[in-house]
């Protein structure tokens, strides 16, 4: 059986790249309510195991951060989630709207528990207004008396992107509020794709031999991080808003603020309602549900708020939630199309992955084409797929749409069944067959071992490598890495580096020419100096992320040590576990992937070990953080000790020796109180690390 700890970790490293894949890059690779099963078993776990609580958990932050080439836009109130609730398709205490009557009545420590939290205060009947989930991108606009002055997006609650530039595009955001009071006014709401719209571009767009956008939801989201707002101009995104953030005259109700909203000149979704007692709810959430097919724009559940404000501020905030705010997220819509073919796709490691081929069909207001089958245990055993199928695809939240089922037919049995190919798709090599999970020998992985050799793979891995997190080479793309490949110019990261040899043949590539021939180079020579977490990132290193590197490289200092490195040794790394340490030796110990970091090192790159911490600093020194911090934000902050030396626990012992605490700082601070540890505010703590 696992341990709890280590499937702990594993847990904050999905979640934080589902995270980052989600809000940064705008390509989810999983539904709503996946992430939040998996976010609800690591909140279980360290429920039990609080002093193994990672301070990078996304249970302790809200979002992601922001993306590098847009300027910050700082939330002068915190942007925070909302705790989701789901319509259950199996009867239990409350029947499908038990996540609803929970909300209200609390049977648990959960976001929500209205009555339970505000005991004897809690009216007879509660007050509620119910909007539709808008699924587009979280964004807050400023306005000075009146005008509007600047608007971004969430980022990670605290700190977002400024994309003023953009919004000024939106045919219907006003540029300034009719009637609005003087001073500064923060308005919040969601940026959208209107359907109709979103398809006549798409139309466009395919008619002019260009790629179509996947879904409204990440394509709004791209659009509005585009430097050029030529780029947004004439796409028909719209606004809609749904809660305020600073305001000088405070309505004391949603329903009020709403209304207030309409009244400046925004628009605001016309199935919002105000609700008297859970009831009238349900039926509302049911009444915007039953219109969802026909909106023109995209939602994916209800939103539940208490109207009224007093009541709001008496029930406060939980970790990352308001208790007095819930989504609500409805099943997936499922359709039935014909599934043309299937598809075997080879990723960047290797593994070979079904995808359906299906015969276009609108799905929640989107035309799909292809849908996930996950692997051949899904494709043949789960749904049992055959030639000439008709399908039950669902599409949840922003992911490739899935099949969820085959329809049985007369003669269905007759046909044959597709199976996985003997060779890989991509370059024709014998696929190897591994199992993937010792406890079901039923799951195995089917991957290409020709790393090196596979079209597929070596784009992959270029696109991998180049990308922000990683290298950070900025301007080479998903299609310059397809060319560089077919013109045989890199087939490995460390040919990259040898580009400017073969300068004339660059040049001759499709869109780039001197100019851009020579910027890319630029950007390669500038991703030498990358630090060694970022490099072992870049490199693909099996079961690595961004925390995990950042340990191995505060533990070994050198690429040249953990290359030297046993399983013993990697094993003793904080929060790398046995098997992970196994598949890092098992990578550096393969030749190919050896040589490669030679070559690498050869070429120039230097794999910057992480700077060490200066004489009086705060090595040593245990923090925790709590709360949100007015200017900074944990993560800025986070940074800030991590450099200084400190070392960063998700919860507090008598070995913490400070605590820095915002606003709405909870337990934790409680707890810091009891033990006697040191309590510090923002600036307090800056003035600490001034003096370290």
């Amino acid at each position: 059986m696992l341990d709890p700890i280590v499937r702990m970790n594993q847990l904050v490293d999905e979640l934080i790249r589902h995270n980052r894949l989600y809000h940064a890059e705008d390509r989810a690779e999983i539904s709503d309510h996946e992430y939040d099963a998996l976010y609800r078993e690591l909140q279980a776990l360290e429920s039990a195991h609080p002093a193994e609580v990672r301070s990078d958990s996304p249970t302790q932050r809200v979002g992601f951060v922001p993306v590098a080439q847009l300027r910050p836009f700082v939330h002068q109130v915190p942007m925070l989630s909302l705790a989701n609730g789901y319509h259950k398709s199996a009867p239990d205490w409350g029947g499908p709207w038990e996540d609803i009557i929970e909300f209200e009545r609390g049977k648990s420590e959960r976001p929500g528990g209205i009555r339970r939290v505000l005991g004897d205060a809690a009216p007879e009947v509660i007050a509620y207004v119910v909007e539709p989930k808008l699924d587009g991108l979280a964004m807050e606009l400023v306005y000075e008396d009146g005008g509007f002055v600047s608007g971004g997006t969430r980022g990670d609650g605290s700190v977002g992107e400024d994309v003023s530039h953009n919004l000024l595009t939106i045919a219907n955001l006003p540029r300034r509020l009719v009637g609005a009071p003087r001073g500064r006014i923060t308005v919040r709401g969601e940026v959208l794709f209107d359907l109709a719209g979103f398809e006549r571009m798409n139309n466009q767009r395919e008619a002019r031999g260009e790629r179509r956008f996947e879904n409204p939801r990440n394509s709004a989201a791209g659009t509005m991080r585009q430097l050029d707002p030529n780029q947004a101009r004439g796409r028909p995104l719209r606004f809609f808003a749904h809660s305020a953030g600073l305001h000088p005259e405070p309505p004391p109700s949603q329903w009020l603020a709403l209304t207030q909203f309409r009244d400046w000149g925004f628009e605001v979704s016309p199935l919002c309602a105000r609700c008297l007692g859970l009831d009238e709810v349900i039926a509302t959430v049911r009444a915007i549900e039953a219109a969802r097919a026909d909106l023109p724009y995209e939602i994916d559940g209800a939103v539940l708020k208490v109207d009224d404000t007093a009541l709001q501020e008496a029930l406060g905030f939980v970790t990352r939630s308001p208790r007095w705010a819930m989504a609500f997220k409805y099943q997936p819509a499922q359709v039935r199309t014909e599934l043309a073919g299937v598809l075997f796709s080879v990723g960047r490691t290797g593994q070979v992955t079904p995808v359906a081929q299906l015969h276009p069909v609108r799905v929640g207001g989107v035309t799909v084409r292809n849908a996930s089958l996950h692997n051949e245990h899904q494709m043949q055993r789960v749904l049992g797929l055959r030639h000439g199928d008709t399908v039950v695809i669902q599409r949840a939240g922003d992911v490739i749409p899935e099949v969820v089922a085959a329809v049985d037919g007369p003669h269905r049995l007759a046909q044959p069944l597709f199976v996985y190919p003997e060779r890989c798709p991509g370059c024709g090599h014998d696929l190897v067959r591994t199992l993937a999970d010792e406890e079901r020998p039923e799951m195995v992985q089917i991957r290409c071992p020709n790393s090196f050799g596979c079209p597929a793979q070596v784009e992959g891995a270029l696109r991998h490598f180049s990308s922000r997190l990683a290298m950070d080479i900025e301007g080479l793309g998903e299609k310059l890495v397809s060319q560089l490949v077919a013109a045989g110019l890199a087939r490995r990261p460390s040919a990259l580096y040898a580009l400017g040899a073969v300068r004339p043949a660059l040049v001759e590539l499709e869109r780039l020419g001197e100019t851009s021939a020579q910027k890319l180079l630029d950007a390669i020579d500038a991703s030498k100096d990358r630090p060694l977490d970022r490099c072992l990132l870049a490199l693909g290193v099996p079961m690595v992320g961004e925390s995990t590197a950042k340990e191995l490289a505060r533990h070994f200092r050198s690429i040249d040590a953990i290359l030297q490195a046993d399983v013993v040794a990697l094993d003793e790394v904080p929060n790398v576990a046995l098997t992970t340490a196994s598949a890092i030796h098992g990578f550096f110990a393969d030749p190919g992937n050896r040589d490669e970091v030679l070559a690498l090192q050869a070429a120039g790159v230097r794999f910057v070990p992480p700077a060490a911490v200066a004489s009086g600093g705060l090595s040593g020194r245990t923090f925790v953080l709590t709360g949100t911090l007015p200017n900074l934000g944990r993560d800025t902050m986070k940074a800030l000790l991590e450099r200084a030396g400190a070392k960063i626990a998700g919860s507090v012992s008598k070995k913490t020796d400070y605590v820095v605490a915002g606003a709405e700082a909870g337990s934790k601070l409680d707890k810091a109180r009891e033990l006697g540890v040191p309590v510090l505010d923002e600036a307090a703590t800056l003035a600490l690390l001034e003096g370290a």
